[in-house]
């Protein structure tokens, strides 16, 4: 075909595929999806890293805001501990038994509660009389705690999940805490004087005979919630005297104002001394729950909680093992790997904690094992007596469920 007849044909193809084909314009028409390509610019290795924002772990604060998450550099509470020279441990205001102030020295307390106080300073310092104790009542407990006024507090406090997890305080709004190991298995029990009768004029026995009667509780407590809870749960009516203060439930019912009085049992035994005539009031035997006292620290400093339950576990593992204060010096030979790790002859238990490997042995010479502090504050040779009844070693018998996670 001569060249000039095909470029004809080609003229005369585009002239016709024109006149088919309509404009995207006019009426009819339909135009494709446009696509839009947006070039990404890429970046060498230095630029990625710097345009990568920051990640954040959001945490709730006291008052449900989001605070910012601490620095690494800023110093930890050990290091502040170490720094002060001494701990500052919140205790009850005046609990004989687990901490009352001590009439010989100002400023200086006795008791259950008090000699755990010395137990974490032995393991920090080395010297179980590096301790400052500042009393709390119920309402400043946990404040003293979150705004750092103390350490640790150590104030027969029940170990909850709201605590834990979540607590609505009345001034700091939503507050969150940690606890270390159990050093006191409480139940809720009631206080009368010998010789309350019930309705019917018989002796009161048990919590059934407080039908009708007048209860004093201390407000802001799990004794409170306990006692509504139990008494609706078995249909018992009664007249709740509530006071704001652990000293003025006590005096009321001292000065009888109430029949009864509802707290736990490690409380109303330390308390019952104090009354007026302590040898007429008895502590019925039925116990309406069960309150696992723990101390309290503040929550994102996990170094300081492994201290507080380390030093606490030392004392527990100590009597499982028969380590006491009095046959330290030849249990620094036993051949018992156990006893070896324990009192930092082996391993770097305390290294890894930010404290000497020795550590429990200061506890042990210091303060004594777990035994040994009930005993010297709450047991026969006492003007409490209290049984240990559940605060017993799971090895001794007795029905204890005191135990320590091995040190290995």
């Amino acid at each position: 075909m001569p060249r000039s007849l095909s470029a004809s044909l080609l003229i005369i193809m585009l002239i016709l595929l024109s006149a088919c084909t309509l404009p995207f314009d006019e009426p009819g028409a339909t135009a494709p999806p446009a696509i839009i390509v947006t070039p990404t610019p890429r970046l060498d290795a230095t630029e990625a890293v710097a345009q990568v924002p920051p990640t954040t772990v959001p945490t709730e604060s006291p008052m449900g805001a989001t605070p910012e998450v601490p620095s690494v550099s800023e110093p930890r509470l050990l290091e502040q501990v170490l720094a002060r020279g001494r701990l500052v441990c919140g205790v009850n205001e005046d609990l004989p038994g687990f901490a009352s102030p001590d009439p010989n020295q100002t400023g200086n307390y006795r008791g259950f509660d008090a000699d755990f106080c010395r137990v974490i300073a032995a393991a920090v310092f080395g010297d179980a009389t590096a301790v400052e104790f500042v009393p709390l009542n119920v309402s400043a407990r946990f404040r003293a705690v979150i705004n750092g006024d103390v350490d640790v507090l150590i104030r027969n406090t029940t170990w909850t999940a709201l605590r834990d997890t979540g607590l609505q305080d009345d001034q700091l709004g939503l507050i969150r805490l940690d606890f270390g190991p159990i050093i006191f298995h409480d139940g809720q029990r009631f206080m009368i004087r010998e010789g309350l009768t019930t309705t019917s004029g018989q002796p009161v026995v048990d919590v059934a005979g407080l039908f009708g009667k007048s209860i004093c509780v201390i407000d802001n407590t799990t004794s409170t919630l306990n006692l509504r809870d139990q008494m609706a749960a078995r249909g018992l009516p009664y007249i709740p005297i509530i006071k704001a203060t652990t000293d003025e439930a006590f005096a009321a019912y001292d000065n009888e104002e109430c029949d009864a009085i509802t707290s736990d049992t490690s409380q109303l035994v330390g308390r019952r001394v104090t009354l007026s005539n302590p040898s007429e009031h008895t502590i019925l035997a039925e116990q309406i729950s069960r309150e696992p006292l723990a101390p309290v620290v503040i929550e994102h400093d996990s170094q300081w909680r492994d201290i507080v339950s380390w030093a606490i576990f030392a004392t527990i593992y100590a009597e499982e093992l028969d380590v006491t204060s009095r046959n330290l010096s030849q249990e620094l030979t036993s051949s018992n790997p156990d006893i070896q790790r324990l009192l930092g002859r082996s391993g770097n238990i305390g290294v890894n904690l930010g404290l000497t490997n020795d550590f429990a042995l200061n506890i042990i010479r210091e303060v004594g094992n777990y035994e040994e502090i009930y005993n010297r504050n709450l047991g026969p040779e006492t003007p409490f007596d209290l049984d240990r009844g559940p605060n017993k070693a799971w090895n001794k018998g007795g029905g204890g469920v005191l135990s320590s996670p091995p040190f290995r």
